[in-house]
């Protein structure tokens, strides 16, 4: 999952996005309103998290434009503005939902999993292929019912491979998915990720393999 964090405070942003990280999660971070609609335009993301009190305006401000760029991406108000008059505003300008800070990473966590389950955002809580499944909402991946670990980038790719299963995936979808915009990457980086999660799908016999058409992309298709 990639999600646009846009916060003008840096220490709560930092910590937003170490925070989403450490849950496999993909976070950019944009400090403003004209920066955020930027970012936006520019990437592909599953769900915004959206400060009101930004040196450019009010964040409520943009949920009309992003609605006009994506009408069904899920936008979370995250803000100090918590009075029951704040909250309704904030859900009539077209939030998915809205917390007020403080709060607990573990609520906003099941927020983000609430709103992506919704009709109007929802997908596949799980997708299978071969004797490989992967869990979406709990990010868990597993070879028949043996749990199947990876790292965080390998899980990144093998999700996004895993939802266009027997498709090809361009290799800019996939660094959009697996990598930041902050993030340095060299031109062989996504390859070697690749590279690791073929042998380790193979050594765990689970049932699939990527085929990759060299500077086009990868597909993941079940083993005959």
């Amino acid at each position: 999952m990639r999600l646009l964090v846009v916060e003008d405070e840096p220490e709560m942003a930092e910590a937003l996005q170490s925070a989403l990280r450490r849950h496999d999660m993909i976070a950019d971070h944009a400090d403003g309103l004209a920066v955020a609609m930027e970012m936006i335009l520019a990437g592909s993301y599953d769900a915004i998290i959206l400060d009101r009190g930004l040196p450019d305006g009010d964040g409520l401000s943009l949920i009309p434009k992003i609605r006009q760029h994506r009408a069904n991406i899920p936008v979370i108000v995250l803000t100090a503005r918590g009075r029951l008059a704040e909250r309704v505003t904030g859900l009539d300008s077209g939030a998915d939902d809205y917390l007020a800070k403080p709060f607990a990473f573990e609520e906003l966590l099941a927020r983000l999993r609430a709103v992506m389950r919704r009709p109007d955002h929802i997908s596949p809580m799980s997708v299978k292929l071969g004797r490989l499944s992967l869990d979406l909402d709990h990010r868990e991946a597993r070879v028949e019912d043996m749990r199947f670990d990876l790292p965080r980038r390998e899980l990144l790719v093998l999700e996004a491979l895993m939802r266009r299963a027997g498709r090809m995936v361009p290799r800019e979808i996939l660094m959009e998915s697996v990598f930041g915009m902050s993030d340095e990457v060299q031109s062989n980086t996504l390859d070697s990720h690749i590279s690791r999660l073929r042998r380790k799908l193979a050594d765990a016999d689970a049932g699939v393999t990527i085929n990759g058409v060299r500077g086009v992309g990868y597909m993941l298709m079940e083993q005959i």
